[in-house]
């Protein structure tokens, strides 16, 4: 075996050796367990016997038959590919492996028990689809070794009563139609067996295994059947038969048109029904046909939407609170006494201002950030820490509440008991299994495809490869914070310069530090695009290498790796303003150099939070436009141009399984883009929300369109995705408890250190009255003069002097600049005051006291809130009775099935023995 076969294997190289020629693939020695157990209706097809091939059939112009051509072996899964013996001559050998592979594998498919029947294309002669078909026995088999649930009997415990029903008159309108989604009886499931299936409620043999079951049996044999077989390697999976061009595309065929009835007698329309009351605009109001998603796409498509329409709701709590936050600071702008100061031209347009950079930047009136400050009493007010706490306590409650809500849809998607040993190894996984070890459960030999070092490597490879794009970003946002200083002085130079008729109306809002800030902020968004695209393939490399057992593994690995660079990615520049600009600056005589070049920036007089909200609106903003125009845009023109290229005459007819392939195929890592996007914006609407407290606002008017586009987009523009079972939402539920938890800390922190929140309440209640401040009551008056050190202009090095001196500069010996230091000819001139240490203490207790209270309550309410709604362990206790009420009597009756001839030879024995005794008896007398 080379090491080329190797690296190209999509299946378990065997390295037992078979001596039988009849021996079974998958049949393995005494005590030693393969992967290929899971197959076990599969034979192998001796080398050099005879391939059966698939049935050739006409198309019926029946353009929505979901069935063969004989119209009752329904079509289970689609495979595509093109016809070599139709290509040119010239390129004809290189199709030829292909076409070897291709029919093995279908030989393969056949022998394990599926029918395949091909048709030709009615748009392209090359193209050739293979129809797919499970009959009974197959379906029986595999569902069992997926330990698929399925109806024992009808739920008899009654369902607790809406709180709403009494409103259920207008109520009723914000749900899907019932006269179109009926609600559907509810049973208590149990695990397939076949020997058991008297158990089980089956009314009908062609509908007691969903559409979307079979597609998922169908597709975990594809992804196991070999194509290839030489000597002891054997090559599997329909994925790599896929990548290799063998197969242009595979999938399961939606049940109609999205936006017409099928004509075919028994047709569910559920794709129809799906895109009226779910994927259509009109129907943005209505809440999620759950069970219906969940039985068209599978349990981890239903989860999602679950999730994603859980959380809209939620949010809108989240945004009427923040809105009402927002329009309490809108209102009360006008009235802000330190505002007032800052446009008082008596206070701060007497206030000359220390320049903020060197040499290039002049002095300045502090009134030329008048509108700045009134903009800035929007987001800095006692309504925001309210708003804050508020959030941190919402955010719990969603989470505990998503739990119950999470159990529910557990125990009526029949998830509960999803157990990883439930969940086969992936075909991969399966692929590399060349090492054995003993189980530590079973205590037998099994094969796995590393020993524990090799796991080590390559776990610590995973891990320093993330580690170093995560230093790459944040190399890249140093680079921004050098673009910032290095920029800032050029708009100092030339906005306080410039009279900016042009721009009269905004004249106010342009100033050097918004300039800088929504140029980096676009700038910084840019370079967040770029590492993304490029760290997705890393990702997915290196957890290709890291080689997890199951796709939930896999999933939960890559999302691990995605997020971290994600969150360091979307969040660092926010972290930079919130918690690093402007606190390390010095004083204008001693400023602090950036790699000994860069003058550190400095904040506004009031503050860098609103550089923050600068930033979290085009981020957030500037992502939602992206995201829909990746999700919206680029599927329906991809699909246009398809149509396009590949347009008929009127009078052709295109069957069901041609009009699919004319969609989008689904990427490889289905939903994990939208649960990332979804996932990074609840840490914009937690992480920061002191700062923005129309961060909910925004997310709920994006969720409103998100869960429609998504809709939209499934339902419309892609291929019927292969039904998936999934318990929850994965990895995502640590990572949303992760960042509620960091969120409490980083709402505190801002509302510290980055709004001016804590210096106005010390001021107020400590420094403006005896003995630090002249006021005889408690008030903000003198403020803005209290923050504001006094810097002698004379104490300017040579290297920070400015060159040029606005025309108003005159006699003129001091500026101000924004900190709290004694002023020059005291004796510790420039030295922090007292005001600073008093400052910083509040600081750290109200960072100490807030963060202790909400931890409490948020543990409190974790402990109130039961994960599990009590009915539904009622109903589970009652599930799980039943079922051992059946597996007793079932065990009952193979034990007096099997112990019946056993009584009866013993019967005959008595029988026998009785008969001697009388007989011996009668000769005795």
């Amino acid at each position: 075996m080379s090491d080329n076969d190797i690296l190209e294997m999509d299946s378990v190289s065997e390295t037992v050796e078979l001596d039988d020629d009849n021996t079974e693939f998958g049949m393995i020695e005494e005590e030693v367990v393969y992967p290929q157990e899971f197959l076990p209706t599969y034979e192998t097809i001796k080398e050099g016997a005879s391939i059966a091939k698939a049935q050739q059939a006409e198309f019926n112009n029946k353009p929505d038959s979901l069935f063969f051509n004989d119209g009752v072996r329904r079509i289970d899964f689609v495979l595509v590919y093109e016809d070599e013996d139709k290509k040119d001559f010239e390129k004809r050998h290189t199709f030829h492996r292909r076409k070897r592979r291709r029919e093995y594998f279908e030989a393969s498919l056949m022998k394990m028990g599926m029918e395949l029947e091909a048709t030709g294309s009615v748009v392209d002669e090359k193209l050739m689809f293979v129809k797919v078909h499970m009959p009974w026995e197959v379906l029986c088999t595999y569902a069992e070794v997926l330990h698929i649930k399925l109806p024992i009997q009808p739920n008899d415990l009654s369902s607790r009563p809406s709180p709403w029903r009494f409103f259920s008159c207008i109520t009723k309108h914000f749900y899907p139609s019932e006269d179109l989604i009926t609600k559907e009886t509810e049973f208590f499931t149990a695990p397939f067996e076949k020997d058991r299936l008297e158990y089980f409620y089956v009314k009908d043999q062609d509908i007691f295994f969903t559409p979307s079951m079979r597609s998922r049996m169908a597709y975990y044999i594809l992804s196991r059947a070999p194509y290839e077989v030489r000597g002891s390697i054997k090559k599997f999976g329909i994925t790599k038969l896929l990548d290799g061009g063998v197969y242009k595309a595979a999938y399961p065929l939606h049940d109609c048109r999205f936006n017409v009835r099928s004509k075919e007698e028994g047709c569910p329309n559920e794709r129809l029904l799906l895109y009226k009351e779910w994927a259509h605009p009109k129907s943005f109001y209505k809440m999620q046909p759950l069970d219906l998603i969940r039985k068209y796409y599978g349990e981890k498509i239903g989860i999602y939407f679950a999730w994603l329409g859980f959380y809209t709701v939620m949010l809108a709590i989240a945004a009427v609170v923040g809105l009402g936050c927002f329009i309490y600071g809108f209102k009360t702008q006008e009235t802000s006494t330190w505002s007032k100061e800052v446009c008082d031209p008596e206070i701060g347009g007497t206030i000359v201002m220390c320049p903020q950079c060197d040499r290039e930047c002049t002095y300045w009136r502090l009134n030329t950030t008048c509108e700045a400050s009134k903009k800035l009493c929007i987001f800095d007010n006692f309504g925001t820490l309210v708003f804050a706490v508020f959030m941190s306590i919402w955010v719990t409650l969603f989470l505990e509440f998503w739990k119950r809500y999470q159990a529910e849809l557990e125990y009526e998607w029949d998830t509960v008991e999803f157990l990883e040993q439930e969940e086969q190894p992936r075909p991969e996984f399966e692929a590399k299994c060349t090492h054995e070890r003993i189980n530590p459960v079973t205590r037998a030999k099994e094969k796995v495809p590393y020993t524990t070092c090799g796991r080590c490597v390559r776990v610590s490879l995973g891990i320093g490869t993330v580690l170093f794009w995560i230093l790459l970003i944040v190399a890249s946002v140093i680079a921004i914070i050098v673009y910032r200083l290095a920029v800032f002085f050029a708009f100092s130079a030339k906005l306080r310069a410039q009279d900016l008729k042009e721009l009269e109306p905004l004249k106010e809002y342009v100033t050097p530090q918004m300039a800088t800030s929504v140029t980096a902020s676009i700038i910084s968004f840019v370079v967040i695009m770029i590492l993304n695209i490029l760290y997705e393939r890393v990702a997915i490399w290196i957890t290709d290498f890291e080689l997890p057992r199951t796709k939930t593994e896999y999933e939960n690995s890559l999302t691990l790796k995605m997020f971290l660079f994600q969150f360091v990615n979307y969040y660092s520049s926010c972290f930079y303003i919130a918690f690093f600009k402007g606190k390390v600056v010095g004083y204008p005589g001693k400023p602090v150099y950036l790699l000994g070049k860069y003058r550190n920036e400095e904040c506004d007089p009031g503050g860098c939070l609103t550089e923050l909200t600068t930033q979290l609106t085009v981020i957030m903003g500037g992502k939602a436009i992206w995201n829909n125009i990746q999700e919206v845009l680029l599927p329906w023109v991809k699909n246009l141009i398809f149509r396009y290229c590949t347009r008929v005459g009127a009078d052709k007819v295109i069957p069901r399984w041609e009009q699919d392939y004319r969609l989008q195929p689904i990427g490889k890592l289905g939903l994990f883009y939208e649960y990332l996007e979804m996932v990074i914006q609840f840490g914009f609407v937690t992480l920061f929300v002191a700062s923005f407290p129309l961060a909910p606002v925004l997310a709920l008017v994006n969720n409103l369109f998100e869960i429609r586009v998504d809709a939209w987009k499934i339902t419309t523009q892609f291929r019927r995705m292969v039904p998936e079972k999934a318990q929850d939402i994965g990895a995502w539920q640590p990572i949303l408890q992760g960042v509620a938890i960091l969120a409490v800390a980083t709402n505190a922190m801002i509302i510290a250190f980055t709004s001016d929140m804590i210096p106005r309440l010390v001021y107020y209640w400590s420094l403006s009255v005896y003995p630090y401040g002249d006021q005889s009551q408690n008030t903000m008056e003198g403020y803005i003069n209290s923050t504001l050190s006094i810097f002698n202009i004379e104490d300017f090095s040579n290297y920070s002097r400015p060159l040029k001196e606005p025309y108003w500069f005159k006699n003129i010996t001091t500026c101000r600049y924004r900190d709290f230091r004694y002023p020059p000819g005291h004796h510790r001139q420039y030295e922090y005051s007292i005001y600073y240490w008093h400052v910083i203490a509040a600081k750290l207790a109200f960072i100490i006291v807030v963060e202790h209270i909400v931890y409490l309550t948020k543990f409190v309410l974790s402990y109130m809130i039961p994960d599990v709604p009590y009915t539904v362990r009622e109903q589970i206790k009652r599930e799980k009775y039943l079922t051992q009420v059946i597996l007793h009597e079932t065990n009952l009756k193979l034990v007096t099935k099997r112990l019946k001839p056993v009584a009866e030879k013993v019967f005959e024995h008595k029988m026998e023995d009785t008969d001697k005794e009388e007989l011996d008896l009668d000769l005795d007398f």
